[in-house]
């Protein structure tokens, strides 16, 4: 295939339900687990729930590397952005994440200084024209940004921008999952696995979820006929008894993934000894923090941040719905109280958020969606 259309081909997406639907096997349920939310948008913006046979259920993991900042952090955040010449810098899924006092919208309405940044490069230009300022950079996401972070830090460290540092809020995507696996009542199938994340790390990190658990993953890219694949991959290894690591996104992701980017990471970083996550708690050995030989860039370090824990809104069930537990319809305040326009908890907010994407493509319940495409 060459063409973006011709993964979205609906002949052959209907081949692949048929072969679904035959590879199920009778009076049979299947979860599986989309770790990554970049997989629930295709999902549902392509309605490929309608696509499966009604003993496939796919539910949503903690992939969305937004929805997974905790109140906390962002509280921390805020501080920072609030001291005295600090210019505050962050992706712009962050803006409107809400922290126990408001966002970073919020905060910059009252007097701080927080940019929206396409890339932490943006943020080292900030630093060289703003010499009199400290410029912090909100660092987000899974092993996937990290390297970009990582090789930002370097180049401000060659440069001598002692100005510049980094908030450093990257977390790992494998202790995410083995939280999840040991959940109470969490009964899954088997993973459709991030394609982003393992670009980077390969596919042989994820190898100890089959091994240990006995739990199929297949490594899917994003596109609609990458997702039914994935799932016909999955199905067909339970129909086979096989419990095995399989990469369907060949076309970018290698099977050792990127050693380069991984080195970068680790010249610069090390494991934090434990880390909370939105609605997952606090997962040991589940984060990144800046390495002491780079202490002169870490903002945690130079600055003083409160580290206080905030527990999430009680009417949020963004927890649950990271976890898989309940679909975002099911939360109390889905559609009413929170939107994307008032947003209370980060799942509305961000682009890979599974409640936006819900929202934003009319999955308000599976029975009247299933019904409506029968019309």
């Amino acid at each position: 295939m060459r063409f973006v259309d011709e993964f979205r081909d609906q002949e052959k997406a209907r081949a692949l339900a048929a072969d679904i639907a035959a590879l199920c096997e009778p009076r049979r349920q299947y979860k599986f687990m989309e770790v990554c939310g970049g997989h629930t948008h295709t999902i549902y913006k392509h309605g490929l729930e309608d696509y499966l046979p009604e003993a496939v259920t796919m539910v949503h993991g903690p992939g969305c590397p937004v929805c997974v900042i905790p109140m906390g952090r962002v509280d921390d955040a805020i501080s920072i952005a609030r001291q005295e010449d600090v210019i505050m810098t962050s992706f712009g899924d962050m803006m409107r994440v809400p922290g126990s006092r408001g966002s970073f919208l919020d905060s910059n309405a009252a007097g701080s200084d927080i940019r929206m940044v396409y890339s932490p490069l943006d943020s080292l230009k900030i630093a060289r024209d703003n010499p009199a300022k400290r410029v912090v950079f909100m660092a987000i996401g899974f092993e996937t940004t990290a390297p970009s972070t990582a090789m930002t830090l370097l180049r401000a460290s060659d440069e001598g921008l002692g100005n510049f540092s980094v908030f450093c809020n990257h977390v790992l995507v494998n202790p995410a999952i083995k939280a999840i696996l040991g959940s109470p009542g969490m009964a899954l199938d088997g993973f459709v696995g991030p394609g982003h994340v393992t670009t980077v790390i390969g596919c042989e990190p994820y190898g100890w979820i089959a091994k240990d658990y006995r739990k199929p993953l297949v490594v899917s890219g994003f596109e609609p006929l990458d997702i039914l694949q994935s799932v016909r991959m999955l199905l067909l290894q339970l129909r086979e008894g096989r419990c095995q690591v399989e990469n369907q996104y060949t076309r970018a992701v290698a099977w050792e993934g990127n050693p380069r980017a991984r080195a970068v990471i680790d010249e610069v970083m090390e494991l934090r000894p434990t880390f909370e996550w939105r609605g997952l708690g606090s997962i040991p050995r589940s984060a990144l923090r800046l390495k002491e030989k780079y202490a002169a860039f870490d903002a945690e370090r130079l600055f003083d941040v409160p580290g206080v824990r905030v527990a999430d809104p009680k009417a949020c069930q963004c927890g649950e719905v990271l976890k898989g537990a309940i679909k975002p319809w099911e939360c109390k305040v889905f559609g009413t109280a929170c939107t994307p326009e008032t947003p209370i908890g980060t799942c509305m907010v961000s682009s890979e958020g599974a409640c936006a994407a819900y929202y934003n493509f009319g999955r308000f319940d599976r029975r009247k969606v299933r019904e409506a495409s029968r019309v």
